[in-house]
């Protein structure tokens, strides 16, 4: 009875959460279109009608695309839980390497490397389609395969061992593993923010050190200003990939490090650079991101308390269309991790707009430091140009805004500033 109870609860969600997307999705294309004709009035004399519109037809683009991903991830969740594709899969790779953590390693290893497939002509596409067609795409096929092939060789050097450390909580530390699991996983997280930069990072691009002093001097005074040490200014071979731009600093502790795309330093000028890093350095300064990371480690903390729950009740595998058990007394510690991952975004996938209407404010937040710190305006003519050149829209609908976007809508963002300016 809970099997078949939780089972109705998951076509629910399911059910749900298609119809809130597609609802939104529409509202999206519908505003979108509507408003495609002229440039708001705000940024009538900064923006061209055709980069406008070039915005419009890619924001329309890249959400019917969504749409489209979106259906086929829901019809894969559906195969590999209620139609048994899990419960299939498991007992092949059984079948060849009997019960042990070999065979839990392996049904990890081979559920990636089957969603991966899956999501490589749509990746492929999204690259070399909807991107190449808009003219952001910079990457050539060999570029775009090689990073496939060393991103996944680096998520097995580095998730198997993981896993087999988790698995091996699960197995053997009783009731609270989830606790001592949490534990590791929260240190790997901060490990891995100490590695990235300059570990992880540099297989996949190229960083030079800034080599422009006088807009190095400008950075450094502007770090001064603030009080942020960091251990150097580097520029990222970005336009091998995307004519994207962007600035961002990463690290922790004495590891930071300030990142420049060179497609941001080739239509910036320095000006408009420094305030582009002012905001980022407010989202440091202003504690952002050690309370994004404390609220991370108390959310997993939360849902690992959950999965340790959930892991014992037999429900949990047969409303979701899998055998807990593949031989009397013996459960199966990566299926209850491959559910949970499955099933999680269903249910919490109506908790989105909190975590974006918090992540906005971050925004307005930082946006407010970068205007303390250097001229405002700057930092409006910046935006401009980069919402230009991402073909950001100018014209969200506001409650797929809401509910979606990280960032505040750019008349919303640079009226913010106008005022701060004056």
């Amino acid at each position: 009875m809970y099997s078949l109870a939780f089972s109705i609860l998951f076509v629910s969600f399911i059910i749900l959460t298609l119809l809130v997307r597609f609802w939104l999705a529409s509202r999206q294309l519908r505003h979108v279109l509507a408003h495609r004709s002229a440039v708001p009035a705000e940024f009538a004399e900064k923006i061209p009608l055709a980069a406008h519109q070039k915005a419009a037809d890619y924001t329309i683009a890249r959400t019917r695309y969504g749409l489209l991903t979106l259906m086929v991830n829901t019809l894969v969740l559906v195969g590999f839980t209620l139609l048994g594709g899990l419960q299939w899969l498991s007992l092949q790779i059984f079948q060849l390497t009997g019960p042990g953590m070999v065979y839990q390693l392996v049904l990890l290893a081979a559920f990636a490397l089957i969603s991966g497939l899956i999501d490589l002509p749509f990746d492929y596409y999204k690259q070399f389609g909807l991107e190449q067609r808009f003219g952001f795409n910079k990457m050539s096929k060999g570029l775009f395969f090689g990073d496939l092939i060393k991103g996944s060789l680096l998520a097995a050097a580095i998730g198997l061992p993981l896993a087999w450390v988790v698995l091996t909580l699960m197995n053997q530390t009783g009731d609270l593993w989830w606790l001592y699991t949490w534990v590791v996983w929260s240190g790997f997280q901060l490990l891995m923010m100490v590695l990235f930069p300059t570990v992880i990072a540099p297989l996949f691009n190229k960083f030079t050190p800034l080599e422009d002093q006088s807009l190095k001097a400008r950075i450094e005074g502007l770090m001064t200003r603030v009080g942020f040490a960091s251990k150097g200014l580097f520029v990222m071979d970005g336009s091998k990939r995307s004519a994207h731009g962007n600035a961002y600093f990463s690290g922790f502790g004495a590891n930071k490090r300030i990142v420049f795309f060179d497609t941001l330093l080739s239509r910036l000028q320095p000006q408009e650079i420094e305030a582009v890093l002012a905001h980022e350095l407010g989202h440091f300064k202003l504690k952002h991101i050690i309370k994004r990371i404390s609220m991370m480690f108390a959310i997993s903390l939360g849902f690992l308390a959950l999965l340790g729950y959930l892991k014992t009740q037999p429900w949990f595998y047969d409303g979701l269309g899998v055998n807990p058990l593949l031989l009397p007394g013996q459960g199966n510690d990566a299926m209850a991790l491959l559910l949970f991952m499955l099933v999680l975004p269903v249910f919490t996938f109506l908790f989105n707009p909190l975590t974006s209407l918090g992540s906005r404010k971050h925004e307005f937040e930082a946006d407010a430091f970068a205007a303390q710190h250097t001229d405002a305006r700057d930092l409006v003519s910046a935006l401009v140009k980069m919402y230009e050149d991402n073909a950001s829209t100018l014209t969200p609908d506001p409650l797929h805004s809401a509910f979606y976007d990280s960032h505040p809508p750019a008349s919303v963002r640079i009226r913010q500033l106008n005022l701060a300016a004056s």
